[in-house]
C-alpha cells in the first residue's frame, strides 16, 4: 500500500492487481425521460443519478463533472433519442468542457422519423483542476417538441482520470 495524508491512496492484493481508492471515475444516468427537447438550442442532458462516482466529483443537481486534479479525461456518452425527427437538419452530440467543446452529429435523413436511434461520442479531453464537463444535444430545425432522451441504462456519461 502507498499512503499519502494519512490513507491508502495506491493498493496491491495479493495477486499484484492494483487500485486506487481515488481516482476520479463516475458514470451518471438519466433518471426520468426527457421529453419534447428544444430545437434550434443546446439541451443540458440531465444526468441525474449516479452508479458510480469514485471521488464525488460529478454534481447530479447540475448534471456537471468537475476535474479534481489536472489531466487527461476519458469521457463518454451515449444518448437515445427517441421519436428522431427527418424534417431536423441534424442532431448534435457535444461533450461541452470549460476549454473546448467536443460534438458529432449525425442528419436524420430517414425515410420517416425513427422510434429510437443511438448516438454516441468518446474523447480524451485535457482538462485543468476545477474544469468542468457538462453534455448537451442541438436539433437543428424540424418540430419543436417531438424528440426524447430516454433514461435508464440506453442514456449515460461516464469519464475517468487516465493520466
Amino acid at each position: 500500500q502507498l499512503f499519502a495524508g494519512g490513507s491508502a491512496r495506491v493498493l496491491i492484493d495479493t495477486n499484484g492487481v492494483v487500485t486506487k481508492p481515488a481516482q476520479p471515475a463516475f458514470l451518471a444516468k438519466v433518471n426520468s425521460d426527457q421529453t419534447n427537447i428544444a430545437t434550434n438550442s443546446d439541451v443540458t442532458v440531465l444526468f441525474g443519478v449516479e452508479r458510480f462516482d469514485q471521488n464525488a466529483d460529478f454534481d447530479t443537481g447540475t448534471y456537471t463533472f468537475t476535474a479534481p486534479v489536472t489531466g487527461r479525461y476519458q469521457l463518454q456518452t451515449s444518448l437515445r433519442l427517441e421519436n428522431v425527427d427527418t424534417g431536423g437538419g441534424y442532431y448534435q452530440l457535444k461533450l461541452v468542457t470549460s476549454n473546448t467543446t467536443y460534438a458529432t452529429i449525425i442528419s436524420p435523413l430517414f425515410s420517416a422519423d425513427a422510434s429510437y436511434w443511438n448516438i454516441s461520442h468518446a474523447v480524451i479531453a485535457d482538462m485543468d483542476a476545477s474544469d468542468t464537463v457538462t453534455v448537451q444535444v442541438y436539433q437543428s430545425g424540424g418540430t419543436t417538441g417531438q424528440t426524447d432522451i430516454q433514461n435508464g441504462e440506453y442514456s449515460f456519461f461516464n469519464g475517468v482520470l487516465v493520466g
